[in-house]
């Protein structure tokens, strides 16, 4: 897909463009340490329906993120890796899985409401 730089109107509607959707961080967070199998997403993401699912891959493969392969078995099994765009990401889950720590951890510590 081909990007115009004129399209955004700052680099986090860019970023956001890319990796935005209820799904997509959850499928790149679980592709950092190694290509999973569709069915291994769907247990990993038990919330996500096999529609959701399918479209928010379809969209991270039209954007480059990942990368779909289809192993020819019977039946066909689709394998799912990170691009090197993907992976260029992965700094910014990381600081984005950090961030979520310290505020579930301040959670804990806060008084209730």
């Amino acid at each position: 897909m081909e990007y115009r730089k004129d399209q955004f109107n700052c680099p986090v509607e860019a970023t956001l463009f890319l990796i935005g959707g209820k799904y997509k961080p959850l499928i790149l967070w679980h592709l950092i340490q190694k290509p999973l199998h569709y069915m291994e997403l769907q247990r990993l993401i038990p919330k996500a329906t096999p529609k959701m699912l399918s479209q928010q891959l379809h969209d991270l493969e039209r954007n480059g993120m990942i990368c779909r392969e289809v192993i020819p078995e019977k039946p066909p099994r689709t394998l799912y890796s990170l691009t090197a765009l993907g992976k260029s990401i992965v700094p910014v889950l990381n600081a984005m899985c950090n961030w979520g720590t310290a505020f579930l951890d301040g959670l804990d510590a806060a008084p209730a409401r």
